[in-house]
């Protein structure tokens, strides 16, 4: 089955309940097929067909919806992309694709007015030069379209983020997508009754995959917001009773500090998804209070993996906070192994490996990457961890941000961890700079409620690491950069000079 046939399946079976919510418009599954055949017959008058790639740079709307599933109902390959990208950006993505189409929302149309291309150019909202009217669109007829396409035929491409180079495109097959969707509706026990507050960007894996596509499975309510505040993250469980939400660490811990919280009326709410990074215990104990909940769930998986990898139960907290769990989600399995491929020892570090059918096909015109990233049929996560003596996996860092100062190894998020916890410190990143004699050094980024020494901080990190480990260069920054899923991004850190740096040495 493909995504096509699921919406069509959901208008015969569920056509009152709502299928999608949010700036002001309430669409039934039997509006949302009525709405994509229409798109979709526009979108095949303007020549656009089996095999095409339409690229979507929209917020999270309701004719993110339409658009998605109308040109996969032609066939055609969904390309999704970050509504803070550049034009710049957007540029290498139409051309990295060989996109035949982009449709823009009227929000982020100042970004792209400039546009020049051949492509074929849509947009929300009032008439443009040059560009076709998607509400105009809208009044095509609305007869069915059947797509009939094998779940292995080619569904959607999603472009990682790009933070250690030129994004790649991320190809997915039908297949792909709605294994992983099952997985987070077995999980996360998602039923026509769930309604799925979506705020995180749907260009991203896991609210496109994990929660979007997972409430098409079961015929579930997703209701979409354009951005994410704490603010409107209260207001949106309050008024829509929602039942699940995915987001960030990031996204928790400040709706956690929001004033609303103490009054905020969450009862509707059944699972809390975060994942992205970990929480620590203290972090969780924080959130889990603040929320009034003891089903707080850590999902791990990456891009490339659909994403589905790991998770850590709600149960599981109290215990292994931090941890990204012991067993694979449904439809996975994982592998922590050394150099040699083999599962390594209780207390060791090697690399996770996850294989199962929400892993990609490949990457997007790159076979040499997708090479790269597999062994046999496992993909490379590049992150690095440790199991400890109960099975539970603990990362220890991203093996891209190793830093290896006078040939000895230096996880970078060990540091972090320990940085984190100063009173006065609210976040760190930790990088490897050039130096002379011993290749890289330690150097820490953070962001503070108040102008610190780095002298203090130095003497607060030698209490607790060893000497090999604390940063001998320091610079406080108002707030580290990340990316629209709440990452740290540490690319641009590594690429900024170092005027202002202090050195404590």
């Amino acid at each position: 089955m493909n995504s096509s046939q699921l919406v069509a399946r959901n208008a015969r079976k569920y056509p009152q309940t709502e299928a999608v919510v949010g700036m002001g418009k309430r669409h039934t599954y039997q509006e949302l097929d009525r709405l994509v055949n229409q798109f979709a017959h526009g979108l095949q008058r303007l020549e656009i067909g089996q095999g095409d790639r339409v690229v979507l740079y929209m917020p999270n709307v309701p004719e993110f919806a339409i658009a998605y599933f109308a040109v996969q109902r032609l066939g055609a390959i969904i390309v999704p992309i970050n509504a803070r990208m550049t034009l710049t950006e957007i540029d290498y993505v139409l051309d990295d694709s060989g996109a035949k189409a982009l449709i823009v929302h009227d929000l982020l149309f100042e970004a792209v007015k400039e546009l020049s291309s051949k492509l074929l150019l849509i947009k929300t909202g009032g008439v443009h030069k040059g560009w076709t009217s998607f509400d105009a669109i809208l009044t095509e007829d609305g007869t069915p379209i059947d797509c009939n396409l094998p779940e292995f035929a080619e569904s959607t491409i999603l472009y990682t983020s790009g933070t250690t180079g030129k994004p790649k495109g991320v190809l997915f097959s039908y297949k792909n997508i709605l294994t992983v969707a099952q997985m987070i509706c077995v999980e996360m026990e998602m039923k026509p009754e769930s309604r799925l507050l979506i705020m995180m960007p749907l260009s991203h894996s896991a609210p496109l995959h994990l929660l979007f596509m997972a409430g098409l499975i079961v015929g579930a309510t997703s209701v979409l917001t354009p951005t994410f505040t704490p603010d409107l993250l209260i207001d949106m469980v309050e008024q829509e009773k929602t039942t699940h939400f995915f987001g960030a660490p990031v996204a928790y811990l400040l709706t956690a500090k929001h004033p609303k919280m103490a009054t905020a009326d969450l009862s509707s709410m059944e699972w809390w998804i975060y994942g992205g990074a970990p929480l620590s215990k203290t972090e969780v104990e924080f959130v889990q209070h603040a929320f009034q909940t003891d089903n707080l769930v850590c999902v791990y998986g990456l891009t490339e993996a659909g994403p589905n990898g790991t998770l850590l139960t709600g149960s599981e907290h109290a215990t292994k906070a931090g941890s990204i769990g012991k067993r694979a989600a449904l439809h996975a399995e994982i592998m922590v192994a050394n150099a040699a491929g083999e599962a390594i020892q209780s207390g060791e570090v090697g690399e996770i490996l996850l294989r199962g059918e929400g892993n990609m096909i490949g990457y997007y015109k790159n076979e040499q990457a997708t090479a790269e990233t597999y062994t046999g049929d496992w993909l490379k996560t590049g992150d690095l961890a440790r199991v400890d003596e109960d099975g539970y996996i603990w990362i220890v860092d991203r093996k891209k941000d190793l830093i290896i100062s006078g040939g000895v190894n230096i996880y970078p998020k060990e540091v972090e961890d320990i940085l984190v916890t100063h009173p006065s410190i609210s976040e760190v990143a930790v990088v490897g700079v050039p130096h002379p004699e011993w290749g890289e050094t330690v150097k820490a980024y953070f962001a503070a409620s108040e102008q610190l020494n780095p002298e203090e901080v130095k003497k607060f990190a030698e209490e607790q690491l060893a000497h090999y480990k604390v940063p001998r260069l320091y610079e406080q920054v108002d707030a580290l950069p990340r990316n629209a899923s709440g990452k740290i991004l540490k690319q641009p850190l590594r690429k900024r000079d170092n005027h202002g740096t202090t050195t404590t040495d």
